[in-house]
């Protein structure tokens, strides 16, 4: 409820003029400035549960004078000038923070906080654009409105629990689990409902899981099926992913088959 009057207000603010977005975008380059890449948190996608998650932005460039400054800001939608969303660099990172790498190379970096509880909404997640500025110590410049793509994603969880233990060999084994993940909306974690998970089988003394059957979650993210118990080993869920929400799989759970 507080989220949704927060973004009550600022579309309001918005509406008068008072909420100020992302400066106007065209890609433009004055000089002999280059950009040799960008990376946005490692270059791993961003996965935010419920709690703030900070990332680093980081661009190397060069100029034949130097590297004075960079600034960047990530966005979502098809327009840099009218985005969905947008976030602009946390205030204790302005200036950027730029580390020669001798006379005419640096690496200037940024960090920006994904907040939850405060302006993130679950159609937030998915992919999103880096817009960078880059200065030189000549007025060299350049600014690119959608340099790279990095992706948002809703953190989840995939507990698993096999049983009863210790069990006979031949008898049916019972394994269940729960896909959550984060919901940005009511700040909770929600089941993800009718996703393919994989039930996996480790045999005890070996490094490699098989993949035994595929089961879907249900309208509450719930997974449970059956199994015969052969040898003792470990038994977990795998799932792969999707664009919003990451790749998780459960810690294996041992068996004893006796």
């Amino acid at each position: 409820m507080r989220k949704r009057a927060i973004f009550a207000v600022l579309a309001a603010a918005s509406a008068l003029g008072g909420f100020i977005g992302p400066a106007a975008y065209a890609d433009e380059t004055v000089g002999d400035i280059q950009i040799t890449d960008v990376s946005v948190n490692g270059g791993k996608s961003i996965t935010v549960g419920l709690t703030d998650k900070t990332v680093t932005v980081s661009v190397p460039a060069t100029d034949p004078s130097g590297i004075w400054d960079a600034d960047f800001h990530l966005w979502r939608g098809t327009d840099p000038n009218n985005p969905d969303d947008y976030i602009t660099p946390n205030e204790d990172t302005t200036p950027a923070d730029c580390v020669a790498a001798g006379t005419t190379n640096s690496t200037c970096s940024k960090t920006f906080t994904f907040e939850p509880d405060w302006w993130l909404t679950n159609a937030d997640a998915g992919t999103w654009k880096v817009g960078v500025d880059v200065w030189a110590n000549d007025d060299s410049w350049t600014q690119r409105d959608a340099y790279a793509t990095t992706r948002l994603q809703r953190f989840s969880k995939l507990p698993v629990n096999a049983g009863p233990e210790p069990i006979a060999k031949g008898k049916a084994l019972t394994v269940t689990g729960k896909l959550t993940r984060a919901n940005w909306d009511t700040d909770a974690y929600a089941g993800y409902t009718a996703q393919p998970v994989k039930l996996q089988f480790r045999k005890a003394g070996t490094s490699t899981y098989t993949t035994i059957k595929t089961v879907n979650t249900s309208s509450t993210g719930d997974l449970r099926t059956t199994t015969t118990a052969s040898v003792d080993g470990y038994w977990r869920w795998n799932f792969a992913g999707t664009s919003t929400t990451p790749a998780v799989s459960a810690t294996g759970d041992y068996v004893d088959v006796q």
